[in-house]
């Protein structure tokens, strides 16, 4: 299997100074494209002895100060993240020949925070925040859909739903962003952000 990339590519002049800037400029894009859900990003962290480990979580908000997505804090990301703050994020546009590459600290965000995103989730979601206890063993689904049931009946569609203090927002903190596009014959370009005491520092890699 091999795909074959396009001629037109990623130029230094094609950049914004800021990458959070530049992340927004390609998210819409891809999101125009109308690539299936375009904030889907791999998630990759590492336990406290450099054992790594990744999966697919959404982006909810982005800006100046960094990436969020939420969670259950005693996932085995959570504990992960607990353990060793240090992580990496990747946007896989592979329908658009691209990539974002994201390098980073976490750090949980406010309750505040966490609440109003909260609010927002669908009543079905707000509930199976609770039925889950993410990465632990469940004897069956049968067991699962129980409790959610149970939840169900307790907090009924239009009544409010405390948030779980066991779950909420992670800030992915930047300190490097890199934009891969495909081009032909597998020279690929690769600009990097990374950031320095004077700001940010853009250099291109080889593919």
């Amino acid at each position: 299997m091999r795909a074959h990339y396009r001629e037109v590519g990623l130029a230094e002049s094609d950049l914004d100074q800021d990458p959070i800037e530049q992340f927004g400029r390609w998210f819409g894009q891809a999101a125009e494209s109308g690539l299936h859900e375009a904030n889907a990003m791999v998630l990759s962290t590492a336990d406290d002895q450099g054992r790594p480990s990744s999966r697919t979580v959404l982006l909810k908000q982005y800006g100046g100060d960094g990436f969020v997505f939420f969670t259950n804090y005693g996932s085995r990301k959570g504990r992960e993240l607990a353990a060793n703050p240090y992580v990496s994020l990747l946007f896989p546009w592979h329908a658009v020949a691209r990539q974002v590459i994201v390098e980073g600290r976490a750090e949980r965000v406010g309750r505040a925070e966490t609440t109003a995103y909260f609010r927002t989730r669908p009543h079905g979601s707000q509930l199976g925040c609770w039925a889950s206890e993410q990465s632990s063993t469940v004897a069956s689904r049968q067991q699962l859909d129980e409790l959610y049931a149970e939840l169900a009946a307790r907090y009924p569609e239009g009544e409010d739903v405390p948030v779980p203090p066991q779950w909420g927002g992670v800030r992915v903190v930047p300190h490097a962003v890199e934009f891969w596009q495909g081009r032909e014959n597998r020279l690929h370009d690769r600009l990097r952000y990374r950031r320095t005491a004077d700001g940010w520092h853009v250099e291109r890699l080889c593919p």
